[in-house]
């Protein structure tokens, strides 16, 4: 409500990233537990910025650790909404849910766990919902806490490392905005956003690998749709 998503940004990031790493270097464990936690409570209320969080764990921690911080954090997000669905407000949550719950259910009839790992592999729907939905369809705390860990670890590292190497493109990001005000002179601002696309890191090669973990997934729930029409 009071707006402080809009800090979970790679502007934000660029713009703090060496006093960030200042207070990283002077308080290594806390601040990957506060990282962590940070993660946690953004996928917990379904905020934006999960990409962003875990750019930022690989630019600010490493390629490594940054990836497991993330992986914990948002499985402990993830726990999170599975709990609250469960809980007396599953009603709630499944008005919120709407139609996208029926168009869910029966993969999880069918075959939850290689069906929820799929879902986490290839992000057709959106995270929230994959975190919601399993705990209102009935769906057991073991096998959601064990698809959502190996379901994130590509994506994750995939971003993760992409964010390791992100200061080359902030440095040029901020050189060519520098040059564009100095050409464009007072009142350039408007003329010269500095922006950071975290969509573009995303090549046609990790985009692909992402969508053949997640076909291999479902593979046994195709098996078992075809041995049933087929009976």
């Amino acid at each position: 409500a009071m707006g402080w998503q809009k800090n979970l940004s790679l502007e934000n990031l660029a713009e703090n990233r060496d006093a960030l790493r200042a207070f990283i270097d002077a308080n290594m464990v806390l601040a990957i537990l506060g990282f962590i936690a940070l993660y946690a409570v953004v996928v917990a209320l379904s905020l934006p910025g999960g990409a962003v969080l875990t750019l930022a764990g690989g630019l600010l921690f490493g390629w490594l650790v940054g990836g497991i911080a993330s992986v914990i954090g948002a499985t402990l997000g993830a726990v999170a909404v599975f709990l609250i669905a469960k809980s007396t407000l599953s009603d709630i949550l499944a008005a919120k849910a709407g139609p996208w719950l029926d168009r869910l259910r029966q993969g999880f009839q069918q075959d939850a766990f290689n069906y929820l790992l799929f879902l986490r592999l290839v992000p057709i729907f959106p995270f929230w919902l994959v975190n919601l939905a399993p705990g209102l369809l009935g769906v057991s705390f073991s096998t959601y806490v064990i698809t959502t860990i190996l379901g994130i670890i590509p994506g994750t590292f995939a971003y993760s490392l992409a964010g390791s190497g992100l200061d080359s493109v902030i440095a040029a990001q901020q050189s060519a905005h520098q040059s564009c005000l100095a050409k464009m002179g007072a009142g350039g601002q408007e003329s010269c956003p500095y922006t950071l696309d975290p969509g573009a890191l995303l090549t046609p090669e990790l985009i692909a690998g992402l969508v053949a973990l997640g076909l291999v997934a479902l593979v046994p729930v195709l098996v078992k749709w075809f041995r049933r029409r087929a009976a």
